[in-house]
């Protein structure tokens, strides 16, 4: 019954961002790119797979999703969250739970090359960190600036993000990601990011993945990710896709 209830809620959440909604990611990464959808067009970040190993703890990851919603002014609304389930049957505690819930305003400050014009794109992200059900309880509030620049050769997106965590902790973030060749039907991609939060431990990770525009507004994802978090290492396989529709 539990897990139907959270599943009710995840499905829940999915309907308010098809009605609302854009978010802080860009699959498969957890850094974002400096554009938004256009207006009245909506976008779907969806991962159907995923599996996590933090230390012992296995868990599946599924589903994820990130839905945004472009409006008028370059601007677009962002709701995500993601299903998280241990597979360790004696592991303490409620088994599935929703994290990674949050609430964001991402807007274009620089129409650049991903907005079809020359130079850099830059954009920020604004919104409210919420509350998890079966993990972690209060409201926070981010803040990013991304940098977007990209060429023959491929792109690059420079991420900065200064939060204030659900416990009411500062955390920074720096991220960054590179493309192959945007004209290349899969590209190979990587990012890196550090993040630090105030009196708490650092993460280190880095993800190796692709991207497969199948057509305009369809493109599937994969990627591999592997960071250190405190004592802990971290693995992660993410395999997804997103899909926008005027």
């Amino acid at each position: 019954m539990r897990h139907r209830r959270l599943h009710a809620i995840f499905f829940l959440v999915a309907v308010l961002a098809w009605t609302c909604g854009d978010a802080l990611a860009y699959r498969p990464f957890d850094s974002t790119d400096a554009a938004v959808a256009d207006d009245g067009e909506f976008e779907l970040e969806f991962g159907p797979l995923g599996s996590l190993r933090e230390g012992t703890r296995r868990s599946r990851v599924a589903p994820a999703a990130i839905a945004n919603f472009g409006i008028s002014g370059e601007r677009e609304i962002v709701l995500q969250g993601q299903l998280q389930t241990l597979l360790d049957p004696d592991a303490p505690g409620p088994r599935t739970s929703l994290v990674d819930t949050g609430l964001f305003m991402k807007q274009v400050l620089r129409r650049g090359v991903l907005q079809g014009e020359a130079g850099p794109s830059i954009a920020t992200e604004y919104g409210f960190v919420l509350p998890t059900l079966h993990g972690e309880s209060g409201t926070g509030f981010s803040m990013a600036g991304i940098l977007s620049q990209r060429s023959d050769m491929g792109t690059l997106h420079l991420n900065s993000v200064l939060s204030l965590t659900r416990s009411h902790h500062p955390d920074l973030f720096l991220g960054a990601i590179a493309e192959g060749p945007y004209s290349w039907a899969v590209r190979p991609a990587a990012e890196v990011f550090i993040e630090q939060q105030a009196g708490g431990v650092r993460t280190i990770s880095r993800l190796a993945g692709a991207i497969w525009r199948v057509r305009d507004g369809l493109s599937f994802d994969l990627g591999v990710r592997r960071a250190h978090s405190g004592g802990e290492r971290v693995h992660e396989v993410r395999l997804g896709l997103t899909w926008s529709l005027s």
